[in-house]
């Protein structure tokens, strides 16, 4: 695996844990009673972005770091899986 490759699946895994920590923690605007006027009441108070980001990094690192060990183990390897269908050529 080149690190042109190994970033790119990194970003990957980072984008998706980050959709799924976004949503921990967060207390609307209307629960806390504390609207901002002119803004949605259902707008996070505290949306906590940089503990979000930093968790992120660190979840997605042990997923890339996990990943990376079986690939390297030879585990898994992308000429053992099963393909749902055979590419002929012309």
């Amino acid at each position: 695996m080149n690190i042109g490759l190994a970033i790119a699946i990194y970003f990957l895994i980072w984008w998706l844990v980050l959709f799924v920590v976004l949503p921990w923690g967060v207390r609307r605007q209307d629960e806390r009673e504390e609207v901002v006027p002119g803004s949605d009441p259902g707008a996070p108070a505290r949306p906590l972005l940089f503990k979000k980001a930093v968790a992120t990094t660190l979840i997605s690192a042990a997923i890339f770091a996990a990943g990376f060990a079986i690939w390297k183990t030879g585990i898994v390897a992308l000429d053992r899986l099963p393909m749902p269908f055979e590419i002929r050529g012309y």
